[in-house]
């Protein structure tokens, strides 16, 4: 009987939300109101899975990356200016395709950086890999964290 209520209770709650998204059309937003908004962010910060949260947080550490607890399952991960926010959860599927970006200004020097690490053999994570021009016209070095995140660290062509 469960079973049947729920079946018949998804029906409904579809057939409602067919109805609603078909006689619905969205609110246009001036383009204005939205550059406005913009002036008022004052962050914006990816959660990163981590598999182990003590190890992601040595790791990132050792990329160069200044911890702030903010509770005891989230790590603000600050590098300069910017930031990203490391938590303790971990979904496989989602950390094997996740993957973060960030432009430098002397990638051979972050190179020297990570390859000085020996991440692979601390971590357990894949070897990084040495940049390389990629089709789309940056240098690109990739570095697996112990998640699975890859990050994708360029600079513009020279």
């Amino acid at each position: 009987m469960l079973r049947f209520c729920s079946a018949k209770l998804l029906q409904v709650q579809t057939r409602a939300l067919t109805h609603f998204w078909s006689t619905t059309r969205a609110r246009e937003v001036p383009m204005h109101e939205t550059s406005e908004l913009g002036t008022t962010v004052r962050a914006l910060r990816p959660f990163v899975p981590a598999k182990d949260f003590g190890v992601s947080k040595r790791f990132y550490s050792d990329l160069g990356f200044r911890a702030e607890t903010l509770d005891a399952k989230l790590v603000e991960m600050h590098l300069g200016q910017y930031s990203f926010l490391l938590q303790d959860f971990y979904v496989a599927q989602w950390a094997d395709n996740f993957m973060m970006h960030m432009m430098v200004d002397d990638l051979p020097a972050w190179w020297r950086h990570i390859a000085s690490l020996n991440l692979a053999a601390r971590y357990g994570v894949e070897n990084p890999r040495a940049p390389k021009r990629e089709d789309w016209g940056l240098d690109v070095a990739y570095v697996f964290d112990p998640a699975g995140v890859l990050w994708h660290i360029a600079a513009v062509s020279a």
